[in-house]
Protein backbone atom coordinates (compact mmCIF):
# COMPACT_ATOMS: atom_id res chain seq x y z
CA UNK A 1 0.00 0.00 0.00
CA UNK A 2 1.41 3.58 -1.12
CA UNK A 3 1.34 6.25 1.30
CA UNK A 4 -0.48 8.31 -1.28
CA UNK A 5 -3.28 5.63 -0.85
CA UNK A 6 -6.31 6.38 1.33
CA UNK A 7 -6.65 3.41 4.06
CA UNK A 8 -10.28 1.76 3.75
CA UNK A 9 -10.55 0.90 7.14
CA UNK A 10 -13.20 -1.95 8.22
CA UNK A 11 -14.74 -2.50 11.73
CA UNK A 12 -12.82 -4.50 13.39
CA UNK A 13 -14.28 -7.17 15.81
CA UNK A 14 -12.51 -7.19 18.87
CA UNK A 15 -12.34 -9.56 20.93
CA UNK A 16 -14.10 -9.75 24.78
CA UNK A 17 -11.62 -9.70 27.72
CA UNK A 18 -12.35 -12.90 28.77
CA UNK A 19 -12.14 -14.77 25.45
CA UNK A 20 -7.95 -15.71 25.62
CA UNK A 21 -8.47 -17.62 22.68
CA UNK A 22 -11.21 -16.01 20.75
CA UNK A 23 -12.62 -17.29 17.17
CA UNK A 24 -13.41 -13.40 15.81
CA UNK A 25 -11.79 -12.71 12.57
CA UNK A 26 -10.29 -9.65 12.83
CA UNK A 27 -10.49 -8.06 9.00
CA UNK A 28 -6.21 -6.38 8.31
CA UNK A 29 -7.49 -3.04 6.56
CA UNK A 30 -6.03 -2.81 3.33
CA UNK A 31 -6.37 -1.11 0.40
CA UNK A 32 -9.70 -1.72 -1.81
CA UNK A 33 -11.26 -5.25 -1.23
CA UNK A 34 -8.22 -7.23 -0.17
CA UNK A 35 -8.38 -8.59 2.61
CA UNK A 36 -6.17 -10.77 5.38
CA UNK A 37 -7.71 -11.85 8.56
CA UNK A 38 -6.76 -12.02 11.89
CA UNK A 39 -6.98 -15.69 12.40
CA UNK A 40 -3.82 -17.04 14.36
CA UNK A 41 -3.97 -17.79 17.73
CA UNK A 42 -1.37 -16.78 20.55
CA UNK A 43 -0.30 -20.43 20.82
CA UNK A 44 0.38 -20.41 16.76
CA UNK A 45 2.26 -17.40 17.15
CA UNK A 46 4.29 -18.90 20.03
CA UNK A 47 5.04 -21.63 18.73
CA UNK A 48 6.10 -20.70 15.26
CA UNK A 49 8.40 -18.10 17.03
CA UNK A 50 10.15 -21.25 18.75
CA UNK A 51 10.16 -23.81 16.25
CA UNK A 52 8.20 -22.87 13.18
CA UNK A 53 11.71 -22.22 11.41
CA UNK A 54 13.79 -25.09 13.04
CA UNK A 55 14.48 -27.32 9.78
CA UNK A 56 16.92 -29.05 8.01
CA UNK A 57 19.22 -26.00 8.20
CA UNK A 58 19.78 -27.41 11.73
CA UNK A 59 19.14 -31.57 11.05
CA UNK A 60 20.75 -32.08 7.67
CA UNK A 61 22.96 -29.26 7.03
CA UNK A 62 25.22 -29.24 9.83
CA UNK A 63 26.38 -32.64 8.46
CA UNK A 64 28.43 -30.48 5.74
CA UNK A 65 28.92 -28.13 8.60
CA UNK A 66 30.76 -30.14 10.70
CA UNK A 67 32.78 -31.70 7.96
CA UNK A 68 34.03 -28.27 6.99
CA UNK A 69 34.81 -26.73 10.52
CA UNK A 70 35.21 -29.22 12.80
CA UNK A 71 33.44 -29.10 16.08
CA UNK A 72 34.71 -25.51 17.31
CA UNK A 73 34.30 -24.40 13.81
CA UNK A 74 30.81 -25.34 13.53
CA UNK A 75 29.94 -23.86 17.38
CA UNK A 76 32.08 -20.74 16.45
CA UNK A 77 29.96 -20.32 13.38
CA UNK A 78 26.66 -20.47 15.06
CA UNK A 79 27.33 -18.27 17.27
CA UNK A 80 28.75 -15.51 15.44
CA UNK A 81 25.45 -15.97 13.15
CA UNK A 82 23.50 -16.23 16.14
CA UNK A 83 24.51 -12.70 17.03
CA UNK A 84 23.55 -11.48 13.96
CA UNK A 85 20.24 -13.34 14.29
CA UNK A 86 19.75 -11.77 17.47
CA UNK A 87 19.93 -8.44 16.72
CA UNK A 88 18.04 -8.73 13.37
CA UNK A 89 15.04 -9.54 15.80
CA UNK A 90 15.01 -7.40 18.53
CA UNK A 91 15.27 -4.48 15.77
CA UNK A 92 12.00 -6.56 13.62
CA UNK A 93 10.52 -6.56 16.84
CA UNK A 94 10.43 -2.59 18.08
CA UNK A 95 8.72 -2.17 14.39
CA UNK A 96 6.17 -4.76 13.60
CA UNK A 97 5.16 -4.65 17.54
CA UNK A 98 4.12 -1.21 16.80
CA UNK A 99 2.48 -1.95 13.24
CA UNK A 100 1.37 -5.63 12.50
CA UNK A 101 0.76 -4.96 9.13
CA UNK A 102 0.36 -7.16 6.01
CA UNK A 103 3.50 -7.03 4.43
CA UNK A 104 5.30 -6.94 7.58
CA UNK A 105 9.17 -5.42 7.14
CA UNK A 106 8.65 -4.77 3.43
CA UNK A 107 5.49 -2.51 4.45
CA UNK A 108 7.65 -0.87 6.72
CA UNK A 109 10.49 -0.44 4.40
CA UNK A 110 8.08 2.09 2.42
CA UNK A 111 7.43 3.91 5.60
CA UNK A 112 10.28 4.45 6.80
CA UNK A 113 13.39 4.08 3.99
CA UNK A 114 11.64 4.70 0.96
CA UNK A 115 9.62 3.03 -2.19
CA UNK A 116 12.70 1.89 -4.09
CA UNK A 117 13.92 -0.13 -0.81
CA UNK A 118 10.55 -1.46 -0.05
CA UNK A 119 10.91 -3.02 -3.63
CA UNK A 120 14.51 -4.31 -3.17
CA UNK A 121 13.94 -5.85 0.46
CA UNK A 122 10.25 -7.06 -0.82
CA UNK A 123 11.68 -8.89 -4.20
CA UNK A 124 14.71 -10.15 -2.64
CA UNK A 125 12.85 -11.53 0.19
CA UNK A 126 10.15 -13.12 -1.86
CA UNK A 127 13.13 -14.42 -3.90
CA UNK A 128 14.58 -15.76 -0.36
CA UNK A 129 11.58 -18.20 0.58
CA UNK A 130 11.22 -19.51 -3.36
CA UNK A 131 14.13 -20.81 -3.43
CA UNK A 132 14.04 -22.50 0.24
CA UNK A 133 11.10 -24.34 -0.85
CA UNK A 134 12.74 -26.66 -3.00
CA UNK A 135 15.73 -26.39 -0.74
CA UNK A 136 13.60 -28.06 1.80
CA UNK A 137 11.53 -30.56 -0.61
CA UNK A 138 15.29 -32.08 -1.65
CA UNK A 139 16.73 -32.27 2.17
CA UNK A 140 13.40 -34.43 2.89
CA UNK A 141 13.79 -36.34 0.00
CA UNK A 142 17.69 -36.98 1.44
CA UNK A 143 16.36 -37.89 4.72
CA UNK A 144 13.69 -40.51 3.45
CA UNK A 145 16.56 -42.33 1.49
CA UNK A 146 17.19 -43.58 4.93
CA UNK A 147 14.74 -45.92 4.43
CA UNK A 148 14.52 -46.84 0.79
CA UNK A 149 16.85 -46.17 -1.90
CA UNK A 150 15.04 -47.83 -4.85
CA UNK A 151 12.17 -45.35 -5.24
CA UNK A 152 12.84 -42.39 -7.49
CA UNK A 153 13.39 -39.30 -5.82
CA UNK A 154 10.55 -37.52 -7.45
CA UNK A 155 7.99 -39.17 -5.99
CA UNK A 156 8.70 -38.32 -2.45
CA UNK A 157 9.07 -34.79 -3.91
CA UNK A 158 6.08 -34.89 -5.08
CA UNK A 159 4.07 -36.33 -2.07
CA UNK A 160 5.74 -33.34 0.18
CA UNK A 161 4.60 -30.66 -2.12
CA UNK A 162 1.62 -31.79 -2.67
CA UNK A 163 0.95 -31.97 1.61
CA UNK A 164 2.26 -28.39 2.12
CA UNK A 165 0.20 -27.25 -1.06
CA UNK A 166 -2.91 -28.59 0.86
CA UNK A 167 -2.06 -27.05 4.77
CA UNK A 168 -1.46 -23.53 3.21
CA UNK A 169 -5.20 -23.86 1.00
CA UNK A 170 -6.39 -23.90 4.01
CA UNK A 171 -5.36 -20.41 5.28
CA UNK A 172 -3.51 -18.78 7.98
CA UNK A 173 -5.42 -20.59 10.74
CA UNK A 174 -4.95 -24.14 9.25
CA UNK A 175 -1.19 -23.21 8.23
CA UNK A 176 -1.17 -21.56 12.14
CA UNK A 177 -2.80 -25.22 13.44
CA UNK A 178 -0.79 -27.23 11.59
CA UNK A 179 2.54 -25.20 12.49
CA UNK A 180 1.90 -25.96 15.85
CA UNK A 181 1.79 -29.58 15.87
CA UNK A 182 5.04 -30.13 13.72
CA UNK A 183 6.55 -27.19 15.23
CA UNK A 184 6.11 -29.20 18.76
CA UNK A 185 7.17 -32.16 17.73
CA UNK A 186 10.06 -30.43 16.38
CA UNK A 187 10.69 -28.88 19.51
CA UNK A 188 10.07 -31.87 21.84
CA UNK A 189 12.80 -34.12 19.19
CA UNK A 190 15.71 -31.03 19.65
CA UNK A 191 15.11 -31.44 23.07
CA UNK A 192 14.98 -34.61 23.42
CA UNK A 193 18.51 -35.37 21.20
CA UNK A 194 20.29 -32.74 23.20
CA UNK A 195 19.45 -35.08 26.35
CA UNK A 196 20.04 -37.80 24.75
CA UNK A 197 23.36 -36.93 23.21
CA UNK A 198 24.64 -35.65 27.07
CA UNK A 199 23.94 -39.17 27.84
CA UNK A 200 25.94 -41.05 24.89
CA UNK A 201 28.64 -38.49 25.30
CA UNK A 202 28.87 -39.39 29.08
CA UNK A 203 28.71 -43.54 28.14
CA UNK A 204 25.22 -44.27 29.19
CA UNK A 205 24.23 -45.34 25.21
CA UNK A 206 24.40 -49.26 24.87
CA UNK A 207 28.17 -49.24 24.15
CA UNK A 208 28.80 -47.83 27.39
CA UNK A 209 31.59 -45.51 25.38
CA UNK A 210 32.20 -42.56 27.07
CA UNK A 211 33.41 -39.76 24.36
CA UNK A 212 33.67 -36.79 26.40
CA UNK A 213 35.85 -34.03 24.34
CA UNK A 214 37.45 -37.05 22.36
CA UNK A 215 36.83 -35.90 19.20
CA UNK A 216 37.83 -32.49 19.52
CA UNK A 217 41.71 -33.77 20.65
CA UNK A 218 41.55 -36.64 17.49
CA UNK A 219 40.53 -35.44 14.72
CA UNK A 220 41.08 -32.30 16.02
CA UNK A 221 38.38 -29.38 17.16
CA UNK A 222 38.92 -27.84 13.34
CA UNK A 223 39.23 -29.04 9.98
CA UNK A 224 42.11 -27.74 7.87
CA UNK A 225 40.09 -25.93 5.10
CA UNK A 226 41.23 -27.45 2.03
CA UNK A 227 44.52 -29.10 3.57
CA UNK A 228 45.77 -25.63 3.92
CA UNK A 229 47.69 -25.83 7.10
CA UNK A 230 48.04 -23.36 10.37
CA UNK A 231 45.72 -20.72 11.81
CA UNK A 232 44.69 -19.58 8.33
CA UNK A 233 43.18 -23.21 7.63
CA UNK A 234 41.47 -23.55 10.66
CA UNK A 235 40.23 -19.54 10.45
CA UNK A 236 39.05 -20.71 7.08
CA UNK A 237 37.38 -23.79 7.81
CA UNK A 238 35.32 -21.40 10.68
CA UNK A 239 34.56 -19.18 8.08
CA UNK A 240 33.16 -22.10 5.84
CA UNK A 241 30.81 -22.47 8.52
CA UNK A 242 29.05 -19.10 8.24
CA UNK A 243 26.65 -19.69 5.08
CA UNK A 244 25.80 -22.75 6.14
CA UNK A 245 24.78 -21.61 9.81
CA UNK A 246 23.02 -18.96 8.32
CA UNK A 247 20.88 -20.56 6.33
CA UNK A 248 20.14 -22.17 9.80
CA UNK A 249 19.08 -19.33 11.28
CA UNK A 250 17.38 -17.39 8.02
CA UNK A 251 13.32 -17.65 8.49
CA UNK A 252 13.64 -16.14 12.32
CA UNK A 253 11.59 -13.14 11.36
CA UNK A 254 8.43 -15.05 9.61
CA UNK A 255 6.90 -13.56 13.01
CA UNK A 256 6.78 -10.17 11.13
CA UNK A 257 5.15 -12.02 8.14
CA UNK A 258 2.68 -13.36 10.45
CA UNK A 259 2.02 -10.35 12.09
CA UNK A 260 -0.69 -9.22 9.85
CA UNK A 261 -2.96 -12.03 10.53
CA UNK A 262 -1.81 -12.82 14.24
CA UNK A 263 -4.90 -11.97 16.97
CA UNK A 264 -3.65 -9.24 19.96
CA UNK A 265 -0.72 -8.35 18.28
CA UNK A 266 0.43 -6.05 20.71
CA UNK A 267 0.87 -8.74 22.75
CA UNK A 268 1.77 -11.74 20.97
CA UNK A 269 4.64 -10.58 18.79
CA UNK A 270 6.62 -8.54 21.39
CA UNK A 271 6.63 -11.93 23.48
CA UNK A 272 7.14 -14.39 20.50
CA UNK A 273 10.06 -12.09 19.74
CA UNK A 274 11.38 -12.13 23.48
CA UNK A 275 11.68 -16.11 23.06
CA UNK A 276 14.23 -15.98 20.15
CA UNK A 277 17.09 -16.14 22.59
CA UNK A 278 15.68 -19.52 23.51
CA UNK A 279 15.72 -20.88 19.98
CA UNK A 280 19.09 -19.68 19.95
CA UNK A 281 21.05 -20.53 23.00
CA UNK A 282 19.03 -23.70 23.50
CA UNK A 283 18.00 -25.34 19.99
CA UNK A 284 21.01 -23.62 18.03
CA UNK A 285 23.82 -23.64 19.75
CA UNK A 286 23.24 -26.46 21.92
CA UNK A 287 21.94 -28.42 19.67
CA UNK A 288 25.65 -28.02 17.26
CA UNK A 289 27.15 -28.65 20.82
CA UNK A 290 26.27 -31.79 20.45
CA UNK A 291 27.02 -32.77 17.26
CA UNK A 292 30.22 -31.56 17.56
CA UNK A 293 31.13 -33.87 20.43
CA UNK A 294 29.67 -37.37 19.02
CA UNK A 295 30.38 -37.45 15.49
CA UNK A 296 34.57 -36.60 14.34
CA UNK A 297 34.49 -33.86 11.60
CA UNK A 298 35.66 -37.00 9.23
CA UNK A 299 33.04 -39.47 9.26
CA UNK A 300 32.18 -40.27 5.72
CA UNK A 301 28.05 -40.06 6.19
CA UNK A 302 28.33 -36.09 6.64
CA UNK A 303 29.14 -35.35 3.17
CA UNK A 304 25.83 -35.05 1.62
CA UNK A 305 27.19 -34.94 -1.97
CA UNK A 306 28.61 -38.50 -1.96
CA UNK A 307 27.18 -40.48 0.92
CA UNK A 308 24.97 -43.50 0.19
CA UNK A 309 23.29 -42.84 3.28
CA UNK A 310 22.72 -39.00 4.00
CA UNK A 311 22.09 -38.76 7.54
CA UNK A 312 21.44 -36.32 9.95
CA UNK A 313 24.02 -36.28 12.37
CA UNK A 314 22.07 -36.92 15.18
CA UNK A 315 21.09 -40.46 13.43
CA UNK A 316 24.87 -40.82 12.55
CA UNK A 317 25.70 -40.18 16.30
CA UNK A 318 22.67 -43.09 17.99
CA UNK A 319 23.63 -45.77 15.12
CA UNK A 320 27.22 -45.21 16.37
CA UNK A 321 26.48 -45.69 19.82
CA UNK A 322 24.22 -49.17 18.92
CA UNK A 323 20.87 -47.74 19.65
CA UNK A 324 18.57 -49.52 17.41
CA UNK A 325 15.26 -48.72 15.70
CA UNK A 326 15.72 -44.99 17.30
CA UNK A 327 17.40 -44.10 14.36
CA UNK A 328 14.76 -44.64 12.21
CA UNK A 329 12.23 -42.99 14.85
CA UNK A 330 14.35 -39.87 14.77
CA UNK A 331 14.93 -39.60 10.98
CA UNK A 332 11.13 -39.73 10.88
CA UNK A 333 10.63 -36.54 13.08
CA UNK A 334 13.41 -34.71 11.37
CA UNK A 335 11.08 -35.90 7.94
CA UNK A 336 8.33 -33.56 9.80
CA UNK A 337 10.36 -30.89 10.49
CA UNK A 338 11.08 -30.54 6.16
CA UNK A 339 7.75 -30.78 6.03
CA UNK A 340 6.70 -27.70 8.36
CA UNK A 341 9.79 -25.79 7.25
CA UNK A 342 8.41 -26.20 3.55
CA UNK A 343 4.98 -25.71 4.74
CA UNK A 344 6.41 -22.09 6.24
CA UNK A 345 8.34 -21.27 3.45
CA UNK A 346 5.27 -21.29 1.23
CA UNK A 347 3.41 -19.43 3.40
CA UNK A 348 6.11 -16.78 3.61
CA UNK A 349 6.84 -16.43 0.23
CA UNK A 350 2.99 -15.74 -0.82
CA UNK A 351 2.45 -12.93 1.68
CA UNK A 352 5.57 -11.73 0.68
CA UNK A 353 4.26 -11.57 -3.14
CA UNK A 354 1.17 -10.59 -1.41
CA UNK A 355 2.38 -7.38 0.53
CA UNK A 356 4.73 -6.40 -3.00
CA UNK A 357 1.52 -6.69 -4.72
CA UNK A 358 -0.33 -4.01 -1.93
CA UNK A 359 2.66 -1.60 -2.35
CA UNK A 360 2.54 -1.28 -5.97
CA UNK A 361 5.46 -3.05 -7.04
CA UNK A 362 4.30 -6.43 -8.18
CA UNK A 363 0.99 -7.20 -10.27
CA UNK A 364 -1.99 -5.98 -8.45
CA UNK A 365 -3.96 -9.63 -9.14
CA UNK A 366 -1.02 -10.83 -6.56
CA UNK A 367 -3.04 -9.10 -3.95
CA UNK A 368 -6.31 -11.20 -4.74
CA UNK A 369 -7.73 -12.66 -1.65
CA UNK A 370 -10.98 -15.63 -1.36
CA UNK A 371 -14.06 -14.86 0.83
CA UNK A 372 -11.73 -17.11 3.42
CA UNK A 373 -8.89 -14.28 3.62
CA UNK A 374 -6.55 -16.79 1.24
CA UNK A 375 -4.28 -14.43 -1.07
CA UNK A 376 -4.77 -17.83 -3.77
CA UNK A 377 -2.76 -15.99 -6.39
CA UNK A 378 0.29 -15.62 -5.04
CA UNK A 379 -0.19 -18.88 -3.10
CA UNK A 380 -0.74 -20.85 -6.30
CA UNK A 381 2.52 -19.20 -8.67
CA UNK A 382 4.89 -19.69 -5.61
CA UNK A 383 3.51 -23.50 -5.23
CA UNK A 384 5.04 -23.63 -8.63
CA UNK A 385 8.63 -22.87 -7.77
CA UNK A 386 8.73 -25.96 -5.64
CA UNK A 387 9.09 -27.80 -8.55
CA UNK A 388 13.05 -26.81 -8.91
CA UNK A 389 13.18 -29.62 -6.33
CA UNK A 390 13.20 -32.29 -9.04
CA UNK A 391 16.28 -31.01 -10.34
CA UNK A 392 17.98 -33.37 -7.18
CA UNK A 393 16.50 -35.96 -9.35
CA UNK A 394 19.33 -36.23 -11.91
CA UNK A 395 22.25 -34.01 -9.87
CA UNK A 396 21.53 -36.04 -6.65
CA UNK A 397 19.54 -34.43 -4.06
CA UNK A 398 22.68 -33.80 -1.48
CA UNK A 399 24.09 -31.53 -4.39
CA UNK A 400 20.97 -29.64 -5.20
CA UNK A 401 20.12 -28.79 -1.37
CA UNK A 402 23.66 -27.43 -1.38
CA UNK A 403 23.31 -24.63 -4.16
CA UNK A 404 19.71 -24.07 -2.80
CA UNK A 405 21.53 -23.59 1.03
CA UNK A 406 24.27 -20.68 -0.70
CA UNK A 407 21.40 -19.05 -2.10
CA UNK A 408 18.98 -19.04 0.61
CA UNK A 409 21.71 -18.20 2.69
CA UNK A 410 23.01 -15.37 1.14
CA UNK A 411 19.48 -13.84 -0.24
CA UNK A 412 18.85 -13.97 3.41
CA UNK A 413 21.31 -12.36 5.23
CA UNK A 414 20.21 -9.68 2.80
CA UNK A 415 17.17 -9.11 3.94
CA UNK A 416 18.92 -9.23 7.27
CA UNK A 417 20.57 -6.10 5.79
CA UNK A 418 17.72 -4.53 4.60
CA UNK A 419 15.45 -4.88 8.01
CA UNK A 420 18.63 -3.82 10.09
CA UNK A 421 18.60 -0.68 7.66
CA UNK A 422 14.96 -0.07 8.34
CA UNK A 423 15.01 -0.22 11.65
CA UNK A 424 17.73 2.52 11.67
CA UNK A 425 15.34 4.82 10.01
CA UNK A 426 12.84 3.80 11.92
CA UNK A 427 15.19 5.06 15.11
CA UNK A 428 15.80 8.44 13.64
CA UNK A 429 12.16 9.00 12.33
CA UNK A 430 11.33 8.60 15.64
CA UNK A 431 13.97 11.15 17.27
CA UNK A 432 13.36 13.69 14.74
CA UNK A 433 9.24 13.38 15.59
CA UNK A 434 9.74 13.74 19.61
CA UNK A 435 8.43 10.06 19.74
CA UNK A 436 9.35 8.14 23.21
CA UNK A 437 10.51 5.17 22.64
CA UNK A 438 9.39 3.57 26.04
CA UNK A 439 5.89 3.78 25.18
CA UNK A 440 6.74 1.39 22.12
CA UNK A 441 5.30 -2.42 22.61
CA UNK A 442 8.48 -3.84 22.46
CA UNK A 443 11.83 -1.94 22.85
CA UNK A 444 15.55 -2.76 23.33
CA UNK A 445 18.33 -0.69 25.32
CA UNK A 446 20.75 -1.99 22.52
CA UNK A 447 19.21 -0.06 19.79
CA UNK A 448 20.56 1.81 17.65
CA UNK A 449 23.84 -0.25 18.18
CA UNK A 450 22.39 -3.56 17.31
CA UNK A 451 20.72 -2.46 14.37
CA UNK A 452 24.52 -1.40 12.75
CA UNK A 453 26.11 -3.96 13.95
CA UNK A 454 23.72 -6.61 12.08
CA UNK A 455 23.90 -4.43 8.93
CA UNK A 456 27.86 -4.42 8.89
CA UNK A 457 27.89 -8.49 9.27
CA UNK A 458 25.59 -8.70 7.08
CA UNK A 459 27.62 -7.39 4.63
CA UNK A 460 30.87 -8.94 5.51
CA UNK A 461 29.92 -12.19 5.75
CA UNK A 462 28.36 -11.86 2.61
CA UNK A 463 30.88 -10.79 0.93
CA UNK A 464 33.60 -13.33 1.86
CA UNK A 465 30.71 -16.41 1.39
CA UNK A 466 32.29 -17.83 -1.82
CA UNK A 467 35.98 -16.94 -0.87
CA UNK A 468 36.67 -20.93 -1.45
CA UNK A 469 36.41 -20.65 -5.73
CA UNK A 470 39.41 -18.07 -5.53
CA UNK A 471 42.15 -20.42 -3.44
CA UNK A 472 44.66 -21.66 -6.03
CA UNK A 473 43.21 -24.53 -8.19
CA UNK A 474 39.29 -24.39 -6.26
CA UNK A 475 37.25 -22.38 -9.04
CA UNK A 476 33.63 -24.03 -9.33
CA UNK A 477 30.78 -22.19 -11.52
CA UNK A 478 28.23 -23.57 -9.52
CA UNK A 479 29.73 -21.92 -5.95
CA UNK A 480 30.48 -18.82 -7.23
CA UNK A 481 26.90 -18.29 -9.09
CA UNK A 482 24.84 -19.57 -5.78
CA UNK A 483 27.08 -17.34 -3.37
CA UNK A 484 27.43 -14.07 -5.51
CA UNK A 485 24.37 -13.90 -8.03
CA UNK A 486 21.96 -13.48 -4.65
CA UNK A 487 24.35 -10.58 -3.52
CA UNK A 488 24.91 -8.84 -6.82
CA UNK A 489 20.96 -9.21 -6.94
CA UNK A 490 20.33 -6.69 -4.40
CA UNK A 491 21.92 -3.62 -5.47
CA UNK A 492 20.85 -3.97 -8.77
CA UNK A 493 17.40 -4.02 -7.98
CA UNK A 494 17.71 -0.84 -5.64
CA UNK A 495 19.70 1.09 -8.06
CA UNK A 496 17.14 -0.14 -11.14
CA UNK A 497 14.27 0.84 -8.51
CA UNK A 498 15.73 4.22 -7.34
CA UNK A 499 16.21 5.28 -10.94
CA UNK A 500 12.69 3.99 -12.19
CA UNK A 501 10.88 5.64 -9.14
CA UNK A 502 13.06 9.09 -9.01
CA UNK A 503 12.52 8.59 -5.20
CA UNK A 504 14.91 8.75 -2.21
CA UNK A 505 15.10 8.35 1.21
CA UNK A 506 12.37 9.53 3.16
CA UNK A 507 13.24 12.48 5.12
CA UNK A 508 12.58 11.47 9.03
CA UNK A 509 10.23 14.54 9.76
CA UNK A 510 8.17 12.52 7.17
CA UNK A 511 7.73 9.43 8.14
CA UNK A 512 4.54 8.38 8.67
CA UNK A 513 4.15 6.44 12.36
CA UNK A 514 0.22 6.48 12.35
CA UNK A 515 -1.76 4.99 9.03
CA UNK A 516 -2.85 1.80 10.38
CA UNK A 517 -2.26 2.44 13.71
CA UNK A 518 -5.89 2.71 14.20
CA UNK A 519 -6.59 -1.07 13.53
CA UNK A 520 -3.41 -2.06 15.38
CA UNK A 521 -5.00 -0.77 18.62
CA UNK A 522 -8.29 -1.89 17.84
CA UNK A 523 -7.03 -5.55 17.26
CA UNK A 524 -5.14 -5.54 21.13
CA UNK A 525 -6.57 -6.58 24.02
CA UNK A 526 -5.66 -7.42 28.18
CA UNK A 527 -5.90 -10.52 28.60
CA UNK A 528 -7.87 -11.98 31.89
CA UNK A 529 -4.92 -12.98 34.21
CA UNK A 530 -4.66 -16.87 34.93
CA UNK A 531 -7.35 -18.31 37.19
CA UNK A 532 -5.20 -21.82 38.41
CA UNK A 533 -1.44 -23.17 37.59
CA UNK A 534 -2.55 -24.97 34.71
CA UNK A 535 -3.66 -21.27 33.15
CA UNK A 536 -0.63 -19.50 34.55
CA UNK A 537 2.00 -22.78 32.86
CA UNK A 538 -0.02 -22.26 29.64
CA UNK A 539 0.19 -18.51 29.52
CA UNK A 540 3.66 -18.64 30.30
CA UNK A 541 4.62 -21.13 27.58
CA UNK A 542 2.16 -19.15 24.67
Amino acid sequence: MSLEEKVDYKEATVPAADDVDSEANVVVPVAGEHQLRRTMKNRHIAMISIGGVIGTGLFLGTASSLQAGGPVGLLLGYVVVGTICYTVMISLGEMIAYLPLPGGHITLAERFVGRAWAFTLGWNYWYNWTIILPAELSAASVLISYWNKTVNPAAWITIFLVVVIVINLFGARAYGEAEFIFASIKVVTITGLIILGIVLDLGGGPNHDRIGFRYWKHPGPFAQFDGIGGSKGRFLAWWAVMTQAAFSFIGTEIVAIAGGEAKNPRRNIPKAIKRVYIRILLFYIGGVTIIGLLVPYNDPDLNLKESTAAKSPFVIAIHNAGIKGLPGLINACLLTSAWSAASSDLYSSSRALYGLALNGTAPKFFAKVNRWGLPWVAMTTNALFGLLAYMGVKSGAGKVFGWFVNMTAIAGLMSWFGIAVTYIRFHAGMKAQGMDRSKLPYRSIMQPYAAWYAAIACIVVNFFSGFSVFLKDEWASDVFVTNYFPLMLFPVLYVGSRIWTKQGFIPPRDMDFITGLAEVEAASYDEPPPRNWVERVWAWLM
